[in-house]
């Protein structure tokens, strides 16, 4: 059972795809760092200067009531919030992973289709006494026993 284990963990598709997990870990990670330290900012400021990490709806108050100046400081009270600002966060991180993995797909396919258009080399050749096919690599012909070029 180990050495089938084995086997099937070396197998090139596997170390693939585990290399594919590993820098899809690390693109997700950096994508969602690009969204919440880079792009929502200066998103933010347009809007009037909202934190989109810190849009809640108290649902329930913690021992300490509110109103609670920031998330941080309702979650440390107890109270029960409802993140939209962290949805709107993971949405818009969900949004460039997904629009980065379609273009990776397109140009992977565009490249599928140039090595598919490539015309295979024919397998058969005619002869030109009897017009029989016969193998591209035939110097006589089966049929009629004619030379071939």
């Amino acid at each position: 059972m180990f050495k089938e284990f084995r086997e099937f963990a070396l197998k090139g598709n596997v170390v693939d795809m585990a290399v594919g997990i590993i820098v899809g870990g690390a693109f997700g990670a950096t994508v969602n760092t690009l969204v919440s330290d880079v792009m929502m900012p200066p998103l933010g400021l347009l809007t009037g200067g909202v934190d989109f990490s810190n849009l809640y709806v108290v649902l329930k108050e913690g021992a300490q009531p509110g109103p609670y100046a920031a998330l941080a400081k309702a979650k440390a009270a107890g109270a029960v919030t409802l993140n939209y600002g962290l949805f709107l966060n993971a949405l818009v991180s969900f949004a460039i992973i997904a629009f980065s993995a379609f273009i990776l797909v397109k140009a992977v396919n565009r490249l599928r289709r140039k090595e598919d258009a490539a015309p295979a080399p024919p397998s058969k050749k005619t002869c030109p006494y009897c017009l029989t096919q016969v193998p591209q690599q035939a110097t006589r012909c089966p049929a009629c026993t004619s030379t071939l070029d």
